[in-house]
Protein backbone atom coordinates (compact mmCIF):
# COMPACT_ATOMS: atom_id res chain seq x y z
CA UNK A 1 0.00 0.00 0.00
CA UNK A 2 1.10 3.51 -0.66
CA UNK A 3 1.63 6.58 1.48
CA UNK A 4 1.40 8.81 -1.59
CA UNK A 5 -1.48 11.27 -1.74
CA UNK A 6 -4.39 9.37 -3.31
CA UNK A 7 -5.61 10.42 -6.72
CA UNK A 8 -9.31 11.21 -6.86
CA UNK A 9 -11.80 11.65 -9.67
CA UNK A 10 -15.46 12.56 -10.09
CA UNK A 11 -16.83 9.28 -8.72
CA UNK A 12 -18.95 9.43 -5.59
CA UNK A 13 -16.65 8.68 -2.60
CA UNK A 14 -19.28 6.50 -0.92
CA UNK A 15 -19.59 4.39 -4.08
CA UNK A 16 -15.81 4.11 -4.26
CA UNK A 17 -15.71 2.61 -0.76
CA UNK A 18 -18.67 0.29 -1.24
CA UNK A 19 -17.27 -0.78 -4.63
CA UNK A 20 -14.02 -1.69 -2.91
CA UNK A 21 -15.92 -3.83 -0.43
CA UNK A 22 -17.91 -5.46 -3.25
CA UNK A 23 -14.63 -6.37 -4.98
CA UNK A 24 -13.20 -7.91 -1.80
CA UNK A 25 -16.38 -9.89 -1.11
CA UNK A 26 -16.55 -11.18 -4.68
CA UNK A 27 -13.08 -12.66 -4.25
CA UNK A 28 -13.86 -13.88 -0.73
CA UNK A 29 -16.79 -15.86 -2.12
CA UNK A 30 -14.18 -18.16 -3.69
CA UNK A 31 -12.05 -18.58 -0.58
CA UNK A 32 -13.83 -21.58 0.99
CA UNK A 33 -11.88 -23.44 -1.76
CA UNK A 34 -8.57 -22.31 -0.18
CA UNK A 35 -6.07 -25.18 0.12
CA UNK A 36 -4.52 -23.86 3.34
CA UNK A 37 -1.30 -22.66 1.74
CA UNK A 38 -0.55 -18.97 2.29
CA UNK A 39 0.02 -16.92 -0.85
CA UNK A 40 3.35 -15.09 -1.13
CA UNK A 41 3.20 -11.50 -2.37
CA UNK A 42 5.85 -8.82 -1.92
CA UNK A 43 7.77 -11.00 0.56
CA UNK A 44 4.69 -11.35 2.79
CA UNK A 45 2.17 -14.09 3.38
CA UNK A 46 -1.54 -13.68 2.71
CA UNK A 47 -4.46 -15.91 3.62
CA UNK A 48 -8.21 -15.42 3.37
CA UNK A 49 -8.55 -14.55 7.07
CA UNK A 50 -5.61 -12.16 6.94
CA UNK A 51 -7.05 -10.40 3.88
CA UNK A 52 -10.40 -9.89 5.62
CA UNK A 53 -8.65 -8.72 8.80
CA UNK A 54 -6.50 -6.21 6.94
CA UNK A 55 -9.37 -4.79 4.86
CA UNK A 56 -11.52 -4.49 8.00
CA UNK A 57 -8.71 -2.87 10.00
CA UNK A 58 -8.03 -0.40 7.18
CA UNK A 59 -11.69 0.64 7.04
CA UNK A 60 -11.91 1.00 10.83
CA UNK A 61 -8.61 2.90 11.18
CA UNK A 62 -9.57 5.53 8.63
CA UNK A 63 -13.14 5.78 9.93
CA UNK A 64 -11.74 6.51 13.40
CA UNK A 65 -9.47 9.16 11.84
CA UNK A 66 -12.37 10.78 9.98
CA UNK A 67 -14.61 10.86 13.05
CA UNK A 68 -11.86 12.24 15.30
CA UNK A 69 -11.07 15.00 12.83
CA UNK A 70 -14.75 15.93 12.48
CA UNK A 71 -14.99 16.14 16.28
CA UNK A 72 -11.89 18.33 16.45
CA UNK A 73 -9.91 15.69 18.32
CA UNK A 74 -6.44 14.32 17.77
CA UNK A 75 -6.31 11.11 15.81
CA UNK A 76 -4.80 7.99 17.35
CA UNK A 77 -1.82 6.75 15.35
CA UNK A 78 -2.03 3.23 13.98
CA UNK A 79 0.61 1.13 15.72
CA UNK A 80 -0.51 -2.12 14.10
CA UNK A 81 2.12 -3.94 12.10
CA UNK A 82 -0.13 -4.17 9.07
CA UNK A 83 0.50 -7.08 6.78
CA UNK A 84 3.90 -7.91 8.30
CA UNK A 85 2.12 -9.97 10.97
CA UNK A 86 0.50 -13.30 10.22
CA UNK A 87 -1.35 -14.63 13.23
CA UNK A 88 -2.29 -18.26 13.96
CA UNK A 89 -5.92 -17.27 13.34
CA UNK A 90 -4.95 -16.06 9.85
CA UNK A 91 -3.89 -19.62 9.01
CA UNK A 92 -7.24 -21.20 9.91
CA UNK A 93 -9.46 -22.82 7.31
CA UNK A 94 -11.79 -20.31 5.64
CA UNK A 95 -15.31 -21.76 5.75
CA UNK A 96 -18.70 -20.73 4.41
CA UNK A 97 -19.45 -19.52 7.95
CA UNK A 98 -16.34 -17.29 7.84
CA UNK A 99 -17.50 -15.94 4.49
CA UNK A 100 -20.93 -15.16 5.94
CA UNK A 101 -19.32 -13.31 8.87
CA UNK A 102 -17.01 -11.38 6.54
CA UNK A 103 -19.97 -10.37 4.34
CA UNK A 104 -21.91 -9.19 7.37
CA UNK A 105 -19.00 -7.25 8.88
CA UNK A 106 -17.79 -5.61 5.67
CA UNK A 107 -21.29 -4.80 4.44
CA UNK A 108 -22.05 -3.04 7.73
CA UNK A 109 -18.77 -1.12 7.55
CA UNK A 110 -19.59 -0.14 3.98
CA UNK A 111 -22.97 1.17 5.10
CA UNK A 112 -21.35 3.21 7.88
CA UNK A 113 -18.84 4.67 5.44
CA UNK A 114 -21.50 5.45 2.82
CA UNK A 115 -23.77 7.07 5.41
CA UNK A 116 -20.93 9.19 6.79
CA UNK A 117 -19.55 10.25 3.39
CA UNK A 118 -23.01 11.03 1.99
CA UNK A 119 -23.67 13.30 5.00
CA UNK A 120 -20.64 15.43 4.21
CA UNK A 121 -20.79 18.45 1.97
CA UNK A 122 -18.49 18.68 -1.04
CA UNK A 123 -16.58 21.34 0.90
CA UNK A 124 -16.05 18.95 3.84
CA UNK A 125 -14.93 16.22 1.44
CA UNK A 126 -12.36 18.46 -0.23
CA UNK A 127 -11.38 20.81 2.63
CA UNK A 128 -11.47 18.46 5.58
CA UNK A 129 -10.68 19.59 9.12
CA UNK A 130 -7.50 18.53 10.87
CA UNK A 131 -4.22 17.24 9.54
CA UNK A 132 -3.92 14.74 6.72
CA UNK A 133 -5.57 13.80 3.48
CA UNK A 134 -8.99 15.16 2.61
CA UNK A 135 -11.92 12.87 3.33
CA UNK A 136 -12.36 12.38 -0.43
CA UNK A 137 -8.70 11.30 -0.67
CA UNK A 138 -9.17 8.91 2.25
CA UNK A 139 -12.17 7.31 0.51
CA UNK A 140 -10.11 6.80 -2.64
CA UNK A 141 -7.15 5.55 -0.60
CA UNK A 142 -9.37 2.80 0.82
CA UNK A 143 -9.44 1.23 -2.64
CA UNK A 144 -5.88 0.13 -1.93
CA UNK A 145 -7.38 -2.39 0.51
CA UNK A 146 -8.15 -4.59 -2.47
CA UNK A 147 -4.42 -5.37 -2.46
CA UNK A 148 -4.93 -7.85 0.38
CA UNK A 149 -7.81 -9.63 -1.29
CA UNK A 150 -6.07 -9.61 -4.66
CA UNK A 151 -3.04 -11.24 -3.00
CA UNK A 152 -5.24 -14.23 -2.17
CA UNK A 153 -7.08 -13.95 -5.47
CA UNK A 154 -9.98 -15.75 -7.05
CA UNK A 155 -9.55 -19.34 -5.93
CA UNK A 156 -12.01 -20.81 -8.39
CA UNK A 157 -9.61 -19.93 -11.19
CA UNK A 158 -6.33 -20.31 -9.26
CA UNK A 159 -3.88 -22.93 -10.38
CA UNK A 160 -0.39 -23.60 -9.07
Amino acid sequence: MSDETPTTDDRDPASVVTGTIDHVLALAATWPAWDGRPRHTDERLYTPHKAIRRVTDHLIDHLAELEARLAGQETIPDHWHASASTTPADLATFTDHDLDEAKSRLTRLGLIWATRLNALTPDHLDHSPGEGWTFRQIAFHLTESTYYADAVGNLTTHSD
